[in-house]
């Protein structure tokens, strides 16, 4: 399941554009292959982000994961939900388990991304 309409990471993030504002995720990948999401600790509203860089972590029942952003930018949401539900992660990874709202400083956000036909030669490959 790897949705056209994104963006993606070599690290398994997925990024929907509106406007100047990324939405970001974890790939359907990426959460089969954490298992069980039981903790997630993300970026305070507010707070600066540099592509490519470490922003948070999630936590499985199998390992800690760092989570990725693919573009610079100021953090304008973060999905406070999953404190109390990290699992909706696993169920809805497209949807209800997006992880960060930033406000690009780019002037190409998708720069240096994969389209969903790469990103899909990239874990299935």
């Amino acid at each position: 399941m790897i949705p056209e309409d994104l963006f993606y990471s070599a690290e398994h993030e997925w990024v929907r554009v509106e406007g100047d504002v990324a939405i970001i995720g974890i790939t359907d990948f990426a959460q089969d292959q954490l298992g069980d999401i039981v903790y997630v600790d993300l970026p305070a509203e507010g707070d600066s982000v540099d592509g490519g860089t470490v922003v948070g972590e999630l936590e499985s029942t199998k390992s800690v994961s760092d989570v990725f952003t693919p573009v610079s930018g100021e953090v304008i949401a973060r999905n406070d939900a999953l404190e109390a539900t990290p699992e909706v992660i696993n169920s809805d990874p497209y949807g209800e388990g997006w992880l960060l709202k930033v406000r690009t400083s780019e002037d190409d956000v998708t720069s240096g991304l994969l389209t969903a036909e790469a990103y899909s030669a990239l874990v299935t490959g």
